[in-house]
């Protein structure tokens, strides 16, 4: 096949400059591709993805610096590169350790054939799933029963989810108003809700350091504002005090919520999915379904 190549090149292309590819290089590029991929794999799956977006916009300042030749910014960018780079490896630390133990106690050879490139692993949440939210909530909240709920958006929670017990359940009214029920052994900690499922229980979430927070608040929801600070996730808090219903979500708090208040915060969700857009998605699968069966009668 190459020397075909070759020859191709050496009859057709003499006027042109290129560059001799061989079969080393076909699989040096293949395996750099597979490196850079699951790079960007295991920063989407932590919080370092919201740094390496800042980071893109960054580089876009510079380069807009290098073609406009403005040499004062590209002189700071030199001198701030160095020491740019030993900080991120400082702030995430325990990101990069965990991600070689990870690594160490994976089959490489099953690790690839694994991947499933191109995957949309998307999960919407409904507006069912959302009443059932505001429903439980406001059940628990009659009975000022405290609840940790965190509603993962586009940054993956992974890393908090692996702190807890995983559940793997449905979303319903009557799950939550049991998981966080007082005297079981679920009801400590906050659970992580991926699309319209709970996908773990009693995780441990971040505290918030903002002393602008209210003093009166407790750990509950300095936790919820702890886990927005690093993430665009959506966190519901129900208090034990008082029972009243709050939202944390961009490092701010929006407190006493009513129910209208609580179901429109949780639609501004990138991932919410309207009812229609769903039943509308789902007659044309069965639509086309339908063709396909008519096609092989045929």
């Amino acid at each position: 096949m190459f020397s075909m190549l070759g020859i191709f090149r050496d009859k057709y292309l003499t006027w042109m400059d290129l560059p001799v590819i061989t079969f080393i290089d076909i699989v040096e590029i293949i395996i750099i591709a597979f490196l850079f991929y699951t790079i960007l794999v295991w920063i989407k799956s932590t919080r370092a993805w919201m740094l390496f977006k800042g980071l893109m916009v960054i580089l876009v300042f510079v380069l807009l610096a290098a073609v406009f030749q403005m040499n004062t910014i590209l002189w700071l960018a030199e001198k701030t590169i160095n020491v740019g780079v030993i900080a991120i490896v400082i702030i995430f630390q325990p990101e990069l350790r965990r991600a070689l133990e990870q690594l160490g106690r994976k089959n490489f050879l099953s690790g690839i054939a694994s991947l499933e490139f191109g995957k949309d692993d998307t999960e919407k949440i409904s507006e069912k799933t959302i009443n059932e939210l505001v429903r439980a909530c406001f059940e628990m909240s009659k009975v000022k029963t405290g609840a940790l709920i965190v509603i993962e958006d586009t940054v993956v929670l992974s890393e908090y989810e692996r702190t807890g017990i995983a559940l793997d359940a449905v979303l319903t009214n009557q799950l939550l108003i049991n998981i966080f029920e007082k005297n079981t052994p679920l009801h400590d900690g906050a659970i992580i809700v991926r699309g319209d499922r709970v996908v773990s229980a009693t995780c441990y979430l971040p505290l918030s350091d903002n002393m602008e927070l209210s003093k009166d608040l407790g750990t509950r929801h300095r936790a919820a504002v702890g886990i927005s600070e690093v993430s665009d996730s959506v966190t519901i808090v129900v208090s034990e005090e008082n029972g009243r219903v709050s939202v944390a979500a961009g490092g701010q708090l929006i407190r006493d919520l009513d129910q209208e208040g609580l179901r429109k915060n949780l639609k501004s969700l990138n991932k919410f999915e309207p009812e229609t857009k769903r039943k509308g998605l789902l007659k044309r699968r069965l639509r086309n379904a339908k063709k396909d069966i008519q096609v092989d009668d045929e």
